[in-house]
């Protein structure tokens, strides 16, 4: 297969595509749209656009794990390799779900090393046979990626474990971290080398690549990238230890779609990002999105499930029937309870082991009846405490063994060593009871399996002396803590800390009715057969897709260094203001509209001293002394506060209260804009937002003449947010009788008249210059936050009306990038003010040139 994206472009001109795989100088790609390129510290450049749109149009789908999909052999005669599909791989599997019209590449690691002198030769063959891109990592950059940074910092840490000493989970070293960073760059690499990025999907999954999304978002900024993680996201008072918190975050917020096992992770993770990044997510229509610099990042929630066709196809083997008829046999006249886990310290095994012996305390009848058949797979990682979990796992089996066994018995028989995936099989149709109580899991398929084979089939059922037509029954205790835990509803669930409690599962589970387990294995049948890891891997390609949808037609900018780089994306109508451009139209216009909010946009929202500074005066009396402006402040604020900050300014126009109360100058008396029978809505609304507040620490409460205000700000954000949602509705109901409008914004609650918006004082604005014989020709509405959008609109919809000329240039402006009616976006409230001053100097410039002049 040739790759349809070349890096070396010099190659392609050429004709010479051999250095496939050994990427030469790189070449700066085209820029097809208008952008900034930022040079970063790891690349010689980055791309703004993509690559010249492919000729090719079938979909293809790379997918990136730490391991390929294969199995390495070494050759008794030559020396050399041969390779095989690992049937078991979860990347191998989900290719069911994409679909036959999908070509899938694949990008990882081999679990064998290779010798420098083999790599190319090994390299063309996957590609060639298998469409796979090795990454070839020398072994002690491997040792220190893998088994230091993944599985002695990352994976302890995902599944609770606190680095509270260098024996547990071991200290931060950043040194590993900087072999995490150098080997997610070389996968990224090899992903670069056989990507069309116009056209191919890219699905990356678990914790071992989680900064890639940054350095192929890097290189090509309309990428379409999945994430998945397959493992536990802690909480964020656990995450938050981290010294690389940020780091990592920020690189999964540039995939497009970012996918979890259960709800509880996505939940762990949005609070991190709420709680560290200050974003905020919304849920629509079903769908969870963070808003991250103008891009939609959405967050899927789905568990993974097994490979059906695969299972079945073992379980029809003949080695399966006969290792069953075997096992039958051996436990003839014993109800097995069996578990299945990794020999490491989350697995819960010793616990599982106490929970038998305790079983065997307080039920005594079930000794020589029961038996525990725990198979220990080999551990993944490496270390101290895995040493600990084998010796303590032993020890505990061999005293319950000594303690009720007798000749004939033993209650626990341990497995160690590598069984076959047809023994295993045999194992799950010979067990009652299948125990999973991991103290720390990310999903675990173990009780999928089990539930598919007790199941069974025609051969299975006579090996197994059943009637074929008798309903199938399983039983299930599983930890809470594991993330297959809310899809199995008919289980025994479990906290495996409470050795009491999982004996006492472990009786219920054995002496429930037939009935009873014939119930709770169709309903958890039901759902694992429909739910297969197809049913899963097509829903994330169709989220993705949608997520995606819109990358075409998308301005892209990447700024940030390192991997702090990201992505703003801007629909093509919503652009920056250039100072330039409107300074210009300020220049050549007569009668001009000037709508300023203040808080957010003139003042940073952040500033704890919000009284206006001289800076800020002088400019505003700048452009109010110009005879062709009329300059209006319209704010939030109340009249009292407004009058008093802006007392210098004589000719300003100011709106407070939101538009209720508006004032044309300083000589004019203040009015209402809306009429208002009475205010009686207040001793309503006011009890109910103290109630708020003295159970909300942080918030408080603004009274104003026309309106009441509930501020979050300085409450935990999360439970802040809560209340916020919890009190909107408390006041739609109790005032829904009331002339009056309750609404959300950032940070606050507000309850006002209806009818009262910023919107009525653009109108008003643009109506009292119409009436004087002012039809403006510009028109500036600047504004941060969701009650100046109201402005935005009402400016916007009138340049097809009659209120202003026909030739008006109309700046409405959003402070930041954000989904606004406004047509312009400034940064913050620094560009802000730089371009107003911009706009006050060429004033000040003007009305010099006319004294001049008359003079």
């Amino acid at each position: 297969m040739v790759s349809r994206s070349y890096s070396n472009l010099l190659d392609l001109a050429s004709g010479d595509t051999s250095t496939f795989g050994r990427v030469g100088k790189r070449l700066p790609r085209v820029m097809t749209v208008a952008g900034i390129i930022s040079e970063l510290d790891d690349d010689n450049c980055n791309s703004v656009g993509s690559d010249v749109p492919s000729s090719i149009s079938q979909e293809r789908m790379i997918i990136v794990g730490n391991q390929l999909p294969l199995r390495a052999h070494r050759r008794s005669d030559d020396g050399g390799w041969y390779f095989s599909w690992d049937e078991d791989s979860l990347l191998l599997q989900l290719k069911d779900g994409l679909g036959e019209d999908v070509e899938v590449i694949y990008v990882g690691c081999l679990r064998e090393e290779i010798d420098p002198s083999e790599q190319d030769d090994v390299a063309q063959t996957l590609l060639e046979t298998f469409k796979c891109v090795p990454a070839f990592l020398p072994p002690g950059l491997f040792t220190r990626f893998y088994h230091g940074f993944c599985k002695q910092q990352l994976w302890p840490l995902f599944h609770y474990m606190l680095p509270l000493s260098p024996d547990l989970g071991g200290r931060f070293d950043r040194s590993l971290w900087q072999a995490y960073v150098s080997v997610n760059k070389i996968f990224a690499d090899k992903v670069m080398e056989v990507i069309s990025p116009d056209d191919d999907f890219v699905w990356v999954h678990d914790y071992h690549l989680m900064v890639l999304p940054t350095f192929l978002r890097k290189r090509f900024n309309r990428v379409k990238l999945g994430f998945f993680l397959h493992s536990p996201f802690p909480s964020s008072e656990i995450y938050r230890t981290l010294p690389v918190r940020d780091e990592l975050l920020r690189a999964l917020l540039n995939s497009d779609l970012i996918g979890f096992h259960t709800f509880d992770y996505a939940r762990h993770f949005l609070s991190c990002c709420s709680r560290m990044l200050g974003l905020a997510y919304q849920s629509k229509r079903g769908y969870i999105g963070l808003e991250y610099y103008g891009r939609t990042v959405s967050i899927k929630i789905l568990p993974v499930g097994i490979h059906m066709g695969q299972l079945r196809s073992v379980m029809n083997l003949p080695e399966t029937e006969a290792r069953v008829a075997e096992l039958m046999d051996r436990f003839k006249g014993r109800t097995v309870l069996l578990g299945v886990d990794d020999m490491d310290i989350f697995k819960g095994i010793s616990l599982k082991l106490l929970a038998m012996e305790q079983l065997l305390i307080q039920h005594p009848d079930w000794t020589g009846k029961v038996v525990l058949v725990q198979i220990a797979n080999p551990a993944r990682g490496r270390g101290r405490d895995v040493q600990e979990v084998q010796c303590e796992t032993y020890s505990t089996a061999e005293r319950i063994n000594e303690k009720f066994g007798r000749p004939g018995y033993q209650p626990v028989i341990l497995i160690d060593t590598p069984l076959q995936f047809y023994e295993r099989i045999a194992y799950y149709m010979i067990a009652e009871c299948c125990l999973v109580t991991a103290v720390r899991d990310g999903m675990n398929l173990i009780p999928y399996e089990y539930i598919i084979c007790r199941q069974g089939n025609d051969k299975l059922d006579e090996a197994l002396q059943v009637d074929p037509s008798t309903p199938k029954k399983s039983m299930l205790v599983v930890s809470e803590f594991i993330g297959c835990s809310p899809s199995l509803s008919g289980a025994i669930r479990v906290n495996p800390w409470n050795i009491d409690a999982v004996a006492e599962a472990m009786d219920s589970a054995l002496v429930v009715s037939e009935s009873e387990k014939q119930l709770r294995h169709e309903k958890h049948y039901r759902y694992v057969s429909t739910h297969d890891v197809g049913y899963w891997a097509h829903s994330f390609l169709q989220d993705l897709g949608r997520a995606c949808k819109d990358h075409s037609r998308r301005r892209c900018w990447g700024i940030g260094f390192g991997l702090g780089f990201r992505i703003i994306a801007l629909d093509p109508n919503f652009r920056k203001l250039s100072v330039e451009h409107i300074v210009s139209a300020y220049k050549r216009t007569k009668n001009r509209a000037i709508l300023l909010d203040y808080d957010g946009t003139m003042m940073p929202q952040t500033s704890i001293n919000k009284t206006p500074n001289p800076e800020a005066i002088g400019f505003l009396n700048s452009l109010c002394r110009d005879p062709k402006n009329v300059v209006f402040l319209v704010s939030g604020r109340d009249k009292t506060t407004l009058t008093e900050w802006f007392s210098s300014c004589e000719k300003l126009g100011i709106a407070a209260e939101h538009g209720y109360f508006v004032r044309l100058n300083q000589d004019e008396e203040w009015e209402t804009c809306v009429t208002v029978a009475d205010f009686d809505w207040k001793q309503t609304a006011e009890p109910v937002m103290k109630l708020y507040t003295e159970t909300t620490d942080g918030s408080t409460i603004e009274t104003k003449e026309s309106a009441l205000v509930w501020h979050y700000q300085y409450a935990d954000p999360d439970f802040g947010s809560c209340q916020a949602k919890e009190l909107l509705d408390h006041l739609e109901s109790v005032l829904a009788n009331e002339p009056v409008s309750v609404k959300s914004g950032q940070h606050i609650v507000e309850v006002k008249p209806q009818g009262v918006s910023k919107g009525l004082v653009a109108e008003r604005l643009l109506a009292t210059m119409q009436q004087k014989g002012m039809l403006p020709d510009f028109v500036l509405c600047i504004g941060d936050d969701r009650s100046d959008e109201d402005m935005f609109e009402v400016i916007t919809s009138a340049v097809a009306g009659p209120s202003l000329s026909s030739l008006a240039e109309v700046f409405a402006c959003t402070v930041g990038q954000k989904p606004s009616k406004a047509k312009y976006y400034l940064e913050d409230t620094t560009e802000i003010v730089r371009m107003l001053q911009g706009l006050a100097t060429a004033s000040d410039q003007a009305l010099r040139s006319s004294s001049q002049v008359s003079y």
